[in-house]
């Protein structure tokens, strides 16, 4: 059975305002009923234990959403509690990864993920390790702010001629956020990849795109917000050869 690891944000305050965030509900819950009966999965985080759910989005759903996905009680992740408040750090599974013994990585969004997982170290070689065994990279949301800074084995920026996607501008705005941000997303991503970043029609409408980039022949799955976390899950099945 292939397996899977989650990564998930530390991050638990905004900075500038003292908000509790952290990673975002439906990104992980949904995925993980998506996957769990497929794949194994193992849950880590930058400093490992608990990993800050964002309160904000236990009353959130995606707008858009598969049948499967509404059939799935968004709560369901409490039965698997060890899961996300037992985390693995990164570091302790960064060698795991390149001795190949995971077959994809997945980070979920959430605003934690715009201040820690962006620049962790940890985090940055575990990407470079996965990218070296041509294994496939997704993120959703906000996850994609992991790879920015990510680069392949041979030097180039892991997203550099990238076709993808990430939470937006708009949607950004429209949640009252953006200030409080250490940065854009979509900017950021458009200036990494090249000019590659895509979004849907609408803000909050879903969007997935599964591509390949310079520095990574394996999929680069992304997913531009919450409403698009089924279809990362289920593209990542896909490329498992597990759909």
């Amino acid at each position: 059975m292939p397996h899977v690891l989650i990564v998930l944000t530390s991050q638990g305050l905004i900075p500038a305002t003292r908000q509790q965030t952290g990673w975002q509900l439906s990104e992980l819950a949904y995925p993980y009923s998506i996957l769990e009966p497929r794949v194994n999965i193992t849950i880590a985080s930058p400093q490992g234990g608990e990993a800050p759910l964002d309160p904000a989005s236990a009353s959130t759903k995606p707008e858009t959403a598969s049948d499967e996905a509404d059939s799935t009680d968004i709560s369901s992740i409490a039965h698997h509690w060890e899961a996300w408040t037992h985390t693995y750090r990164i570091r302790e599974v960064v060698g795991r990864a390149g001795a190949g013994e995971f077959d994809a990585v997945f980070y979920v969004g959430g605003r934690g993920a715009m201040f820690d997982l962006v620049t962790d170290a940890a985090s940055l070689a575990l990407i470079q390790n996965i990218a070296a065994v041509g294994k496939p990279i997704a993120a959703v949301s906000h996850g994609p702010a992991a790879l920015l800074n990510a680069t392949a084995p041979s030097g180039v920026p892991l997203l550099s001629g990238a076709r993808l996607t990430g939470f937006s501008r708009e949607e950004e705005d429209e949640a009252g956020m953006a200030a409080v941000m250490p940065f854009q997303l979509e900017t950021e991503l458009e200036r990494v990849s090249g000019g590659g970043y895509v979004k849907a029609d609408r803000p909050g409408m879903e969007k997935v795109v599964v591509s390949r980039t310079a520095g990574l022949h394996s999929p680069l799955i992304t997913g531009q917000n919450p409403a698009s976390a089924v279809g990362v899950a289920r593209e990542i099945l896909r490329v498992l050869g597990c759909d």
